[in-house]
């Protein structure tokens, strides 16, 4: 079968004042008709230039073509203009970027959007663009269709946010459609929703999908085959299920040790790559991944290899064959060794225990934040977003506290108010016994030393012109009055403690990768010796390999220092894997509270059932349908009656429909405010 896309030994360079940096180097790859290949990899390792290099959207960036050509259905796109490049975008290959938010224009509206790009490519009237955005938008399960076309960006859900962008693409039948991390920035159900609509409508439509992602649980649900990106180049690629049965090369062994698992060993450190990826200006020689590489050797820092074919797939190692050898060699042996033997061989080294926990340090009783909708002096009925409904949970000395939910649900809100950065509308929060909502000024910036945060958005949350060192020291600097040297080496200590190199104490935020910045982050949340932490999606945006890293870093800590975590986030495995007791938040209220595995194994709520069924599992041979939770989350300035989740359970009944079920065990330790529950 004659391919769609044929990139052939591709390299990108881009013009930069200090000279002309190598971002692809020699990356070939094909897709055929109605196939799905997935680019995996850590950030920086080229799978987002690769993807732009085909759309040929490096050439406003600087970057241009090199080396080698791509060609789409045997045309070059590489020797095209760029009035006929721009004539192929949209109509034969499209894309869907990673932020819908900052790819859809704030100021004009959906409608408008995605008429202008059928009007551009077909030669229709106003009135038949508008009935086809319409039939788009119905058929990528955005509801009242004829009523988004009309509203902006920022009215719609980040899952619609993302459906109107796939409907933009879709507008005028593209051959090869281009997903570039489509769903990092959404929970499980949404990822769920989204990833179910390409697959149906690569069905549909025949269509080709490049789906860049780092999340391997999404490419082993989703990829025909799997290219595996380092540093520009590619290391393997293979077929789905070979790549996870058996990955050849080192790197790609790495990223599959490093992903948390459901049914992974709580007691035991994730595994980790050392090091990070080389920066462009600095690559090594040889095999770009031998410094951080256990098998390298002489020759691997020497001599670059070439991606050569090897049983059926095509690898980039010295040392493939006979790291396969002997892997056979360690299969075999392990299959005659007696089942005790087994057992005992197969612990993990340093097993790292889940800290017990102590006596209650948090309390948050029966919390409210709203937040108002009309602001006019003469609204006689205010309307309210309940973004937080009266929540009720414990935080013990030591413990980490998992909390989950889809986006909007409330947790963040929750965990601001909880460090009074939101004003609670109502409730109270004790800190050790002590009410902080009534709190005077000086009682409060002295209870600030013991409860610190760490943001989802390092870069974000930290001035990008301070140097790393007064970052770390800032905290220091407001409670301690320590002469410059001290501090210096307090700040100094600190950086060994979060694997930072005492040396970089100078640098600025922009010099560090994003993992490096979050232990930045951490490392300035634990210079007063807190208490208690607020982990608010603090590795939701890391790749896969980094993830591990910080999340070794906070078990490390915790069991060092005797933290508590309230720990927030969309990726349910992480969130198992860390916590101690986990609550499940629907529409600003808790629907369930229980311990981390017993949720997992025995969820009581039908909505936790439903945010479980939607993890993708990373092996291919598990595939299984996606199963999205049905449905829009209602508005939170318009609740439902009843059970809030009712709208949207399969189990729903008149008593859903009316009456408001409470928290109530189902078991030890284990709460749930559902009337049928599980």
């Amino acid at each position: 079968m004659k391919d769609l896309l044929r990139i052939e030994e591709l390299s990108v360079d881009f013009r930069t004042a200090g000279g002309s940096l190598n971002a692809i180097n020699n990356v070939s790859l094909t897709i055929g008709p109605g196939e799905i290949v997935c680019l995996v990899g850590e950030s920086g390792s080229g799978k987002t230039i690769t993807s732009l290099s085909i759309m040929r959207l490096i050439d406003y960036d600087n970057g241009r073509i090199s080396h080698g050509d791509i060609k789409l259905d045997g045309r070059s796109l590489a020797a095209m203009s760029k009035q006929e490049i721009g004539a192929l975008r949209g109509r034969k290959v499209a894309m869907i970027f990673q932020e819908p938010m900052t790819a859809l224009d704030p100021v004009f509206t959906i409608g408008h959007q995605i008429t202008e790009v059928i009007r551009r490519h077909k030669p229709v009237t106003k009135a038949q663009a508008y009935d086809e955005a319409v039939r788009l938008l119905r058929r990528v399960g955005i509801p009242e269709p004829e009523a988004r076309m009309k509203q902006h960006p920022h009215e719609l859900s980040g899952g619609m946010r993302q459906r109107a962008m796939i409907a933009i693409a879709l507008a005028c039948g593209p051959e090869l459609l281009i997903a570039d991390e489509p769903t990092t920035a959404l929970d499980v159900t949404i990822q769920a929703q989204i990833l179910g609509l390409l697959q149906e409508l690569r069905d549909e439509f025949g269509m080709s999908i490049l789906l860049i992602t780092h999340d391997l649980g999404v490419a082993a649900e989703m990829a025909d085959r799997i290219v595996v990106m380092y540093a520009g180049r590619i290391a393997e690629q293979a077929a789905a299920e070979q790549l996870f049965e058996r990955p050849y090369h080192p790197y790609t062994q790495g990223l599959l040790r490093s992903v948390v698992t459901l049914d992974g060993d709580r007691g035991t450190r994730l595994y980790t790559i050392k090091g990070a990826i080389p920066s462009l200006s600095a690559l090594p020689g040889g095999c770009r991944f031998h410094p951080r590489c256990p098998h390298a050797t002489e020759r691997c820092a020497t001599e670059e290899p070439s991606l050569d074919k090897l049983h059926g797939r095509e690898v980039a190692c010295w040392h493939a064959e006979s790291l396969l050898q002997e892997a056979e060699v360690q299969r075999a042996r392990v299959a005659v060794v007696e089942p005790e033997q087994t057992k005992e061989a197969g612990t993990p080294p340093s097993p790292l225990e889940l800290p017990a926990v102590g006596e209650t340090l948090i309390e948050v009783e029966g919390v409210k934040k709203y937040f108002p909708l009309d602001r006019g002096l003469l609204q006689r009925h205010k309307r309210y977003i309940r973004a937080v409904d009266d929540v009720t949970f414990s935080i013990g000395k030591g413990e980490t506290f998992g909390l989950v939910g889809e986006s909007g649900c409330g947790k963040s809100t929750l965990g601001r108010v909880v460090l009074q950065l939101e004003k609670a509308t109502g409730g109270r929060v004790l800190f050790q016994g002590r009410d902080l909502f009534a709190m005077g000024q000086r009682d409060w910036k002295a209870s600030r030393r013991d409860m610190q945060v760490v943001f989802q958005d390092p870069y974000g949350s930290i001035n990008p012109r301070w140097k790393v060192g007064d970052i770390i020291g800032e905290p220091l600097r407001v409670h301690e009055s320590l002469p410059v040297a001290e501090r210096r080496q307090r700040v100094e200590e600190l950086m060994q403690l979060v694997g930072l190199n005492t040396g970089w104490y100078d640098r600025y935020p922009h010099e560090f990768s994003g993992g490096q910045r979050q232990r930045v982050g951490i490392a300035r949340a634990i210079a007063l010796h807190p208490q208690f932490i607020l982990a608010d999606e603090a590795v939701s945006a890391l790749d896969v390999s980094v993830q591990a890293q910080v999340i070794n870093l906070l078990q490390d800590l915790q069991e060092r220092l005797g933290l508590a975590y309230l720990f927030i986030g969309h990726g349910l495995n992480v969130v198992r894997h860390i916590s101690n007791r986990i609550g499940v938040m629907y529409l600003g209220k808790l629907v369930e509270v229980a311990p981390a595995d017993e949720l997992f194994r025995h969820p009581a709520h039908h909505y936790t059932k439903a945010l479980l069924a939607a993890i993708p599992v990373p092996d291919p041979k598990r595939r299984r349908p996606f199963a999205p939770i049905a449905g829009e989350m209602p508005s939170p300035a318009n609740p439902p009656s009843g059970c809030r989740f009712h709208t949207r359970c399969p189990a729903a009944t008149a008593r859903c429909r009316s009456e408001e079920p409470a928290l109530a065990q189902v078991a030890p330790g284990h709460t749930s405010a559902c009337h049928y529950p599980l």
